[in-house]
Formats: structure tokens, sequence, C-alpha cells
């Protein structure tokens, strides 16, 4: 006589653990590429504001836009210069000084020293635009200078001048005030994945 035993039942999965492999299966690679593209804006966003306000800011420096072609091609319009103040006597030929076009007028110019003169104690340079067929005509005073070339960031300037005065002030802190809810949806939605790991890893154990 052949005796047999009953096959197994198959195990039918609970509407809950079906819920969560379900969740598990909609965390495809368009959301994984979402929270890359998202984080990648973050950390561009957080440069740009660092470049064109913190660092300037930490060495009483000024970040500004160049508008001509005459620092081409190192300068082109639209790059963010920053300049910091730099003691007259540490200034050398071949640094780009950014200076009053005349002293007391707020207008100023970004350009290479190619010379520096003493004469009667008193210092003077001579500047070129580095796209420029000739010098400057007129030296530089030592009061006309507001600064050395620091760094320089292609493209940036538009952002600069976008973000000039109390519309400087108002876009940090929309940017800032988006940043930290930013911040805070990515921790809650680690502390939520987190729980369901954690929950499939319960219910595996159950089965």
């Amino acid at each position: 006589m052949t005796v047999t035993a009953p096959s197994p039942r198959p195990v039918q999965p609970s509407p809950r653990r079906a819920h969560r492999a379900a969740q598990r299966r909609d965390r495809s690679l368009p959301h994984y590429l979402g929270v890359a593209l998202g984080a990648a804006l973050m950390i561009l966003t957080m440069s740009v504001a660092i470049a064109v306000v913190a660092l300037p800011a930490l060495v009483g420096g000024t970040a500004m836009t160049v508008l001509t072609q005459s620092m081409e091609p190192g300068l082109p319009p639209g790059t963010l210069v920053v300049i910091k103040p730099t003691p007259v006597d540490d200034i050398r030929v071949g640094d780009v000084i950014t200076y009053q076009i005349r002293s007391g007028d707020p207008a100023v110019v970004s350009h290479r020293v190619v010379s520096k003169t003493y004469a009667g104690g008193e210092v003077t340079f001579m500047t070129k635009g580095d796209n420029n067929s000739a010098a400057d005509p007129d030296p530089v005073q030592p009061a006309q200078i507001r600064g050395t070339l620091w760094y320089s960031l292609p493209l940036l300037g538009w952002v600069n001048s976008a973000l000039y005065g109390t519309d400087r002030t108002i876009v940090l802190a929309v940017v800032a005030g988006g940043l930290f809810l930013y911040a805070a949806g990515l921790v809650v939605s680690a502390v939520r994945d987190k729980r369901r790991r954690r929950a499939a890893a319960d219910d595996a154990a159950e089965i």
C-alpha cells in the first residue's frame, strides 16, 4: 500500500506584508535618481551661496561681476570676481587689482598691474586689460585701489548681480528655508525607510 502525504498548502502573504513588498518595489531607479539630483542641487546651491556671500564676508572682501571684455580670455563677461583688501606694499606686477576709475567715484575696473613705480615717496601702478592692446592711460593711486583678485568663477557673476542689495537677503532667506525643509524631508524619509526595513525583517522572521 502506498501512502502519500498531503501537499503543503501554499503560504499566502498577509495583506500587510504584501503592501510593504509593493512599497519596496516602488523604490525604483527614478526614485533614487530624484534623491540624488535633489542632493546635488542642494550642494550646488550651498556652494554658490558660500562663493558669492560667505567667503567674501569672511575676509572683508567683495564679490563683483565682470561686465566688459577687457580681461578676456581669463575673465570674460559674467565672471564672478572676489576681491580682498591687500596692503599696497604687497601688490606685485602681474596681480589683478580692482580700482576706482576716478578717486571717490564708485565705478571700478579690474585690470592687471604691468608696472609699479615709486616717485617722491608715492607709489603708483600702471594697469592693462589682458585683452587690450595698450596700457591704461592714467596711473592708479593707492587711494583708488579696492583690493586684489582672490578668486574667480565663470558665469556666477550673473548670479551675484541677481542677488544684489535687498534682493540678495530675500533670495538667500528663501534658499536657506528651502534647504532646511529639504534636509528635514531627507531625514524623515530615512527614518521611515529604516522602520520599514526593520518591520520587513520582523515579518520575515515570523514566517
